[in-house]
This record gives C-alpha cells, structure tokens and sequence, in this order.
C-alpha cells in the first residue's frame, strides 16, 4: 500500500493512500485493519485514491471537506470518527476517557448542519458510550456498532431500492439530481438504489442526471456510478431539466434528502425545489428516497431546517480556477426545502408514504 502525506489549510495532515481494493462506489468508506479509508469525492472521476484517518478532528475535517459527502455517508463516517475519538482519549487519559470525548464528539456533529443522519449516529454512539465502563477500552465496542450502522445502511438502501422500483413502470425515464448512489451512502444508495433496483428489473429507459453546480456531484459521481454499472445516462445541465420534461418521456424525478420534516417537507441539494416545480407542472411525479434516519420527527416543517452556507468562492470558481469578476459577492446556499405537496411520494426502508403529510409521516 503506496501513500503520500499532503497538509491541508487547516493543518491538518491526511494521508493519500492506494488501498489493495478495486475501486468501487460501493467502497467509498472503508474500516481496514482498524482504520478508517474514505475515498477522496473531491477528485472524481479523474482520480481514484483514498484518504486514511488517524482521529476524529481529520474525520471531521474530511466531512466539512467534502472528502466523504452524501447524509447517510456522513452518518456512517462520523461512527467511525467516535471509534478513532475513543481510541485517542482512552490512551491518554484512561478511564477519564468519558470526559474528555464529548468535545470530540461535539465537533464531529457540527462539521455539517443540514445533514441529521450526522447527529443521529452521533447520538447512537452517545447512548452506546453512556452504557460501557469507565476503566475499560471502549474501543472494539464502538467499531462494533459503527460496523453495525454501515451494514444497517446497506441492507436499507437494497430495501429502499425494491420499494421504490416498485412504483415505476416499464421503459421509465427518470432525472436524479445531485448524487445519492452507493458514494453518498454505506452503499447501493438511495435515490440510485432505486435506480439500480428498477434497472434489475429490466423497467428502466434512461437516467437524464443533472450536473449539480457547483460540486458537480452529478456530473462528476452520478454519472461515474451509472456509467461503472452500465446503466444508461445522459448528463445534463441543470437549467435544461425542464426543458427536457416538456420534451417528454420523463417519468419520475428521483432524488435523496438530507433532512426530512415531520410535514414531509425536503431538505436536498440546491436546485431539488425548482425540479420539483417544473415536475408539478410536466405532469412527472417526483420521488424521495431515504432511510428513516434521514427523518426528523423534531421539526414541525422544512422552514425550521438548518440550511448549510458554504464560500461564495465555489460558486465564483470552477476548478480552481476563477470564472468571475474580482470583487464580485455570491450567495451560496448547498440545500433547499421542497414542500411536501410536490412530494409523490417518500420512500424509506419501512415502505412508501404516498402523497406525505404530518399524518402519514407520524404513522410511517
């Protein structure tokens, strides 16, 4: 295994490493030899290679980084993280090692605001530390659950996958925007769960991906999964969505979320709402995929979501390079909310919430 030292701004150092693994989607995040590789998002499709993490403060660097990007694969990262935070406390303080986590902790949940899966891992391993010893390693314990939360995720994405497949016809086409594929999950992935699952099935047409600017996560991580799988997609601009429903054989918009309200209302990535308008008024249905754990049943509707704010710069350049006039200001919101009225249909591993309200998704 080659590797190579690299200091980010911050100061921290990651280290690039070639993992003796194929290169998949599907290995995204991958706990090796009790370590933790993520492979670096920021660099695809041109290169493949992987970041190895030595502690929670590179993890939650390599999270708000957007090394690993995608809410339920944040979640399953920031498990990790609590298993690399457990290690360095226990060697250095012993059984205070109780004490001296919750800053770590702390700093993982907060490395991004939108996503909730990141705080509902936390907080599983939160209650999991409340129940060990104070005088014993915690941590084979914590790996424990951390593997539990990764293979947990899988098994509902494949889940997610069939229930949705199951609401598409025949010969369907289907726009997805942003990336919620095997990259941004444990694996398999939500919205391209349901992809894969209606291309099994022999029912799918075409998969029309949005760009997603300014990441790129469509052009740049959707269609390298499609493309791996040899699952049929055409890349297209994001302004061109509704113009290509009017020009018809558009079935279904098939995204994923970052946080869900109580209302059915739809955190996502920017550019979700105006899809899901320009849907209503095509006549296409619009589907959200997620797992239960995207869910927040604390929020009455997505106007009290936290929306995430990032540098007006990756709005200003596009790979790395400045696209705009010096001195010029951008507004940079990465989610919006899509009420839950141009909603069709929710999708998670318990089944399908047709037409979401407050109701439905109380009893779901």
């Amino acid at each position: 295994m080659d590797s190579e030292v690299k200091q980010h701004s911050s100061g921290i150092y990651m280290k690039i490493v070639n993992l003796d693994i194929p290169v998949t989607a599907d290995s995204a995040i991958v706990w090796q030899n009790e370590t933790l590789y993520l492979l670096d998002q920021r660099v695809l499709p041109g290169t493949e290679q992987f970041i190895e993490l030595y502690s929670a403060e590179e993890t939650a660097r390599a999270i708000s980084d957007m090394v690993v990007r995608g809410a339920p694969a944040i979640g399953v990262t920031a498990a990790f993280g609590v298993v690399l935070a457990a290690r360095e406390v226990f060697q250095k303080f012993g059984s205070k090692w109780k004490q001296h986590i919750k800053p770590l902790l702390d700093q993982l949940e907060k490395s991004r605001p939108t996503a909730i899966n990141l705080s509902w891992a936390i907080e599983k391993m939160r209650t999991h530390i409340q129940e060990l010893e104070d005088d014993l390693d915690p941590e084979a314990k914590l790996q424990k659950l951390a593997v539990e939360i990764h293979d947990k995720d899988i098994e509902d994405n494949r889940a997610i996958g069939n229930f949705g497949a199951s609401l598409i016809d025949t010969e369907s086409g289907i726009i997805t925007h942003c990336n919620a594929g095997a990259l941004a999950t444990g694996g398999y992935g939500t919205a391209l769960g349901v992809v894969r699952s209606v291309h099994a099935q022999g029912k799918l047409k075409r998969v029309y991906a949005d760009e997603t600017r300014p990441w790129l996560q469509g052009a740049r991580l959707t269609a390298w999964e499609l493309a791996r799988d040899n699952i049929p997609v055409t890349l297209i601009a994001d302004s061109a969505a509704a113009c290509r429903m009017a020009a018809g054989g558009i079935d279904w918009v098939v995204v994923g979320s970052d946080r869900i309200a109580a209302n059915g209302d739809v955190a996502n990535k920017i550019g979700t709402y105006q899809l899901a308008i320009a849907a209503k008024y095509h006549g296409v249905k619009v589907m959200v995929a997620a797992p239960t754990s995207t869910i927040d049943m604390s929020l009455p509707n997505g106007s009290q979501i936290p929306i995430e704010k990032r540098a007006a710069s990756e709005l200003l350049s596009c790979g790395g390079q400045r696209m705009t006039p010096e001195g010029l200001d951008a507004w940079n919101p990465v989610f919006d909310v899509t009420p839950a009225e141009l909603v069709d249909a929710i999708v998670t591993e318990k089944g399908v919430i047709l037409n979401p309200d407050a109701e439905k998704m109380k009893n779901h």
